[in-house]
């Protein structure tokens, strides 16, 4: 199981970075195999064990205000392992079968070339 989330307080001003770390260290300090970027946490691994790291985020998160703001999105695949780093290779994979990439519009995630304007 994967489980991608987002946890931060309520009403405590304009940044919530140092609750963020609180919720992160959780996670890094689980054992899991996990990944953070700028919008989530991903946490892999049974679900006991993932729903776990989150209350003990989330918990975290609470200490830095009497609000908490929970975002949180599973992937149950049973009996599997290894999928956090498994679904990247196998997009990457699509993707270069896709053929070139270009720059999408402001900066936005590349999409495949229009093989009809690729030239122009």
């Amino acid at each position: 199981m994967i489980v991608a989330f987002s946890v931060a307080p309520s009403g405590t001003g304009e940044s919530v970075a140092a609750a963020v770390a609180d919720a992160v260290r959780v996670v890094r300090e689980s054992g899991l195999p996990n990944r953070t970027s700028s919008m989530f946490t991903e946490v892999e691994g049974e679900w006991d064990e993932c729903m776990d790291v989150v209350r003990r985020a989330v918990e975290a998160v609470g200490r830095h205000g009497a609000r908490v703001s929970l975002v949180l999105k599973a992937d149950i695949r049973p009996g599997r392992s290894g999928e956090m780093q498994a679904k990247l290779d196998r997009l990457e994979a699509a993707v270069g079968r896709a053929g070139p990439l270009s720059a999408g519009p402001h900066g936005a995630a590349p999409v495949p070339a229009d093989p009809l304007t690729a030239d122009r």
